[in-house]
């Protein structure tokens, strides 16, 4: 298993418990790219030009924005 599945599993498993640090590197490595942040909001673009946006909850990230991001790499995945 490699460190993109490995996030993928633990994104799916725990939303809510993932670190902003692990989800950061989870869009990186699903070939997401930072489009630009303005304050606590970063901005986000899938291959396909699907957008998410994203902050922080404390060290963790926020479960609604990774259950988000998990619809679009899903969709984007197998369509």
């Amino acid at each position: 298993m490699d460190k993109l599945e490995k996030l993928l599993e633990a994104a799916r498993n725990n939303p809510d418990g993932l670190s902003f640090k692990d989800f950061e590197a989870l869009l990186k490595r699903a070939r997401w790219v930072i489009d630009r942040q303005k304050g606590s909001h970063q901005i986000w673009y899938s291959p396909k030009s699907s957008l998410i946006s994203i902050q922080r909850r404390g060290a963790k990230a926020k479960g609604y924005q990774v259950k988000q991001f998990l619809e679009v790499y899903d969709r984007e995945s197998n369509g």
